[in-house]
């Protein structure tokens, strides 16, 4: 295939997903977005496999990035921790969307999938963004509130984005990246907090006139950690802007926060249905070897506990892969795996999108296998989960609103801890 023209051999966004890839128009044309599954949300059954001749289910990896340019925006990167690399630059959420509903803190960048529907001339870059608060005790809250019914002011400390732009815009080309480190975006993005290096710096430092702030908070933070000095140099490094932070290394970026979460990059391979654990590095499984045999023993036995037998079934599905850290579902036609049968939503606890009316359908999940590359040791206090689902529109909607907001379904180990 000559440079210039799109590489994607298979033309489905599944394997947009996974490769990164943009198609040619002219594929893009035959394109067809795979029916949803109108019982996603069904409590029954949700334990069953995938039937034959459906889409696998995709699975997500971290690694390191290969280059320092590896997670650059126009690359259409799919992260983990860090900070985001924003597909829209410029328009960026602003006001209570960027905060923690219980705490009002910033939301700290968990990870972003990108994950195109080929189909709409609309969602040719389609990116999903997912923050969190760091807080264990937002996280209860979180749960708490999440089965109030759909309230008329919903309070989250764990927040889902959607961006889409169309193949033709101003701010990439229409062209495939080339991903050699030579791709250039074709306008800048708005400047970020210099702490955090996520959200709009709104806030500008009144000494210096240069470092920005989306909070106060993290102004405060940034002044206690060094500013109030550095502030005072003749000459300051200009602050990062949504189109340098994430092309630099991290060593080298110009944020002050050293409580981000580490950042890599997040790669995908189809889930094979019939692969047996083979895997022998049971530091980073979620069960150890002895604690497999007993969860054969449990799925062996039709009167264990709801609870009890969908752990055990959740954990010998993920021990196939151990390391995976996210499930796209999407074109999979399956269900998410829930570790716990009695935290699971029904049909009614999704709220349709707020933007067009339309139902939601699950996309992806997220495991709680993350929180050890991140590094969160296991406290009492720590920052855990069993699984973070995320739902979106069905229709992928249009909106005036740039980053529209989505919802995720959190359950915690912590309400059957005692029985499991």
């Amino acid at each position: 295939m000559s440079e210039g023209e799109y590489d994607n051999s298979s033309g489905d966004p599944s394997e947009k997903l996974r490769t990164l890839k943009i198609t040619s128009l002219d594929e893009e044309e035959d394109e067809e977005d795979a029916p949803m599954v109108d019982d996603v949300y069904e409590e029954e059954d949700d334990d069953e496999e995938e039937e034959e001749g459906e889409e696998p289910v995709s699975l997500g990896f971290v690694e390191s990035p290969k280059h320092s340019w590896s997670l650059s925006r126009e690359l259409f990167p799919s992260v983990a921790g860090g900070t985001p690399a924003w597909l829209d630059p410029t328009n960026l959420p602003s006001g209570r969307s960027c905060l923690c509903d219980f705490c009002a803190q910033p939301l700290q960048f968990l990870l972003q999938v990108y994950a195109p529907l080929l189909h709409k001339e609309s969602t040719f870059h389609r990116t999903l963004f997912v923050f969190i608060c760091p807080s264990m005790s937002c996280l209860l809250k979180d749960q708490h509130d999440q089965w109030k019914r759909q309230p008329e002011k919903a309070f989250r400390s764990v927040k889902v984005f959607r961006c889409q732009l169309p193949r033709f815009n101003s701010f990439y080309s229409s062209e495939p990246p080339r991903h050699d480190g030579s791709d250039r975006r074709t306008r800048n993005g708005a400047i970020l907090c210099s702490w955090c290096g996520t959200w709009r710096g709104d806030k500008i430092c009144s000494n210096c006139r240069i470092a920005r702030y989306c909070s106060e908070k993290h102004q405060t933070a940034h002044w206690r950690s060094g500013h109030k000095i550095e502030c005072r140099q003749p000459y300051m490094a200009p602050v990062a802007s949504a189109s340098t932070i994430s092309d630099l290394p991290a060593e080298t970026q110009k944020v002050a926060s050293n409580h981000l979460w580490p950042q890599f990059e997040i790669v995908n391979e189809d889930e094979c249905r019939d692969k047996k654990s083979e895997y022998d590095g049971f530091d980073k499984s979620l069960v150890s070897q002895s604690q497999m045999d007993e969860v054969k023993s449990l799925l062996d036995t039709f009167e264990v506990g709801g609870d009890k037998r969908s752990w055990a079934a959740f954990q010998e599905r993920i021990s196939r892969e151990p390391e995976q850290v996210l499930r796209y579902y999407r074109l999979a036609k399956t269900k998410p795996l829930w570790p716990i049968s009695s935290g699971r939503p029904s049909k009614m606890d999704i709220p349709r999108c707020n933007y067009c009316g339309g139902p939601r359908a699950c996309e992806f999940q997220v495991l709680p296998q993350l929180l050890y590359y991140f590094g969160i040791e296991n406290h009492a206090d720590s920052l855990d989960w069993a699984t973070i689902v995320v739902y979106t529109c069905e229709a992928s909607c249009e909106n005036r609103v740039v980053y529209k907001e989505e919802f995720a379904w959190v359950q915690l180990l912590s309400q059957s801890a005692a029985t499991l």
